[in-house]
């Protein structure tokens, strides 16, 4: 007896399709329609699974958001050196460009860059990432590894503004998308960040 063929995910089938009509049109020019035709479904089975696009956008950076989340609790409850977790950190943010730019490049432009929109329903995820980062730094500072006379907090947001303004830049084009660069930039953002934090000397 001949075996069945695997079912298709027609959910995961029409989030696919959403990722590459917004990445290619942008999210506000785009209508339910574009993503059926995309995915090679009926326009109706688009709703069978969402309610609207908004809905469809909402997953897309749930889902992405979810596991940047959990890899920061993960590289959080290790027991590497502060800038190591940073690092760890950025490079998981950066590999997620690098394997997935469409999604990435998604979820910066119609998401945490439209912070009166869209992304404004989501600061509480986006803060929780934020504040795994100020936790990073401020054991940092309790260790002595890090001095204590910058605020954690905005040491986390100068690490994401940083890498954020990275993705944005291979986003649209204006610095070279390439393993090279993901490496070597990353690096540098991790030692500028973790050398400025460094202790000072007495009387520097």
């Amino acid at each position: 007896m001949a075996s069945r063929a695997p079912a298709v995910d027609r959910r995961r089938q029409i989030l696919d399709a959403a990722i590459r009509v917004f990445a290619r049109q942008g999210y506000h020019d785009c209508r339910v329609s574009d993503i059926a035709d995309e995915a090679d479904v009926a326009y109706g089975l688009v709703y069978h699974y969402f309610k609207s696009k908004d809905q469809v956008l909402n997953e897309l950076f749930v889902e992405r958001w979810s596991l940047l989340l959990a890899a920061i609790e993960e590289v959080d409850a290790g027991a590497q050196p502060p800038r190591e977790k940073l690092d760890a950190v950025a490079g998981f943010i950066i590999d997620s460009y690098r394997h997935e730019p469409e999604l990435m490049k998604v979820i910066i432009v119609e998401v945490t860059r439209a912070a009166n929109s869209f992304g404004k329903t989501h600061l509480p995820e986006i803060r929780r990432a934020y504040q795994g980062i100020e936790k990073i730094v401020a054991d940092g500072q309790s260790q002595g590894v890090f001095r204590d006379d910058v605020d954690a907090q905005i040491a986390a947001m100068w690490f994401y503004g940083a890498i954020e303004q990275l993705l944005s830049g291979w986003v649209f084009e204006l610095i070279p998308a390439s393993d090279a660069s993901f490496d070597e930039l990353r690096e540098m953002v991790v030692t500028t960040l973790c050398d400025g934090l460094e202790p000072r000397k007495p009387g520097a």
